[in-house]
């Protein structure tokens, strides 16, 4: 009977001493900065094409780490590079005909040059035969006033070269407005030839935009990463045909990870976005990794359905996501962590 009672007793003290250390812990845990349980998740990263086309080969193997720029496979670039090659057969044709556009401006520019220095030296030429004239008549009319048969000579000879000499004056002159004519015509074809200038010169510009939008889905046959990574997923194998759009490879960043994890809504005025955040993974729980909240959640999850009381609001949760700095790699994608929010009371 009296070794009953010490068992009894015994029972009681243990019984007494885990609910004190039980007690001592959750005050513990009440008192301590905010936070919860959560999981690693590396920064995800889908590559796609622009192109529907199929894959040819890879570059690269599931797990490895690969830097920016790394080719991780290459897709059928037939049809792209066929049009690749129509539109630079179109910039070539469109540049040669602005050429010949620019070569016409420039003839008709000097044709109208050419016509308005004939029309200058043909004006200036009949005013000189007029003048020739007017002199040839002065000196038929001088000779006239003289009676001796030379003078009678000489009159002839000064009329007949004042008449040839109004001749040709007036072909000048006709000859001069011709070319007049000439010019205006050719100022006309100038203008013409300007047009023809500007259209050529933006065909040239459509053709030389077509030309880069065929050589960017050339490009798209050749699908790099786009930053440094580890390549988690190669979904299609050589041969199969992935549409526009379709997901190629899928990276994992791992220099800067998430952590997620949720908390209560009676803590939830222990965060905010920027918000320090302290996170201990079980796989290293001697370190402690610094971090900062990204993002904060506006919606409650795991919300009853009826919310009555206050325990029922005590229930509702709110996802926090938490980016932390992993330079040295440490924290994998999957593994679980602490989180503490900050370090004062709550």
């Amino acid at each position: 009977m009296r070794r009953l009672a010490i068992g009894l007793v015994a029972l009681v003290l243990v019984l007494t001493a885990l609910l004190v250390v039980r007690i001592r812990r959750q005050a513990a845990a009440e008192s301590g900065p905010a936070g919860g349980s959560g999981e690693i998740e590396g920064i995800e990263v889908s590559v796609s094409a622009r192109i529907a086309a199929r894959v040819v080969a890879w570059h690269a193997r599931e797990g490895e780490p690969v830097a920016k720029g790394a080719l991780l496979l290459t897709l059928d670039c037939a049809d792209p590079e066929a049009q690749l090659a129509d539109a630079e057969a179109r910039v070539a044709a469109a540049r040669a005909e602005l050429e010949a556009a620019r070569a016409s401006a420039g003839a008709t520019r000097r044709s109208q040059d050419a016509a308005a220095s004939q029309s200058r030296a043909s004006r200036a030429q009949a005013e000189s035969l007029a003048a020739q004239r007017d002199l040839a008549r002065r000196t038929a009319e001088r000779f006239e006033k003289m009676a001796d048969a030379a003078a009678e000579a000489a009159r002839d000879e000064a009329t007949s070269r004042a008449a040839s000499l109004a001749h040709q004056a007036s072909a000048a002159s006709a000859q001069a407005a011709a070319s007049a004519d000439q010019a205006a015509a050719a100022r006309s074809s100038i203008a013409a030839a300007e047009a023809r200038v500007t259209a050529g010169a933006a065909q040239v510009a459509a053709a030389e935009a077509g030309r880069d939008r065929a050589r960017i889905l050339v490009d798209e046959c050749r699908v790099v990463a786009p930053r440094d990574a580890i390549l988690e997923d190669l979904p299609h194998e050589p041969g199969e045909l992935v549409p526009v759009g379709g997901t190629l490879a899928t990276l994992v960043d791992l220099s800067d990870v998430k952590a997620i994890f949720y908390l209560p809504n009676a803590e939830l005025a222990a965060v905010h976005a920027g918000a320090a955040a302290e996170v201990v993974a079980d796989a290293w729980p001697g370190e402690r990794f610094q971090g900062r909240v990204l993002t904060v959640s506006t919606r409650a999850e795991f919300t009853p359905r009826n919310i009555q009381t206050r325990s029922d609001r005590d229930r509702l949760v709110y996802p926090i996501e938490v980016l932390i700095p992993n330079r040295e790699g440490k924290l994998r994608p999957g593994m679980p962590v602490q989180v503490h929010l900050g370090s004062g009371e709550r």
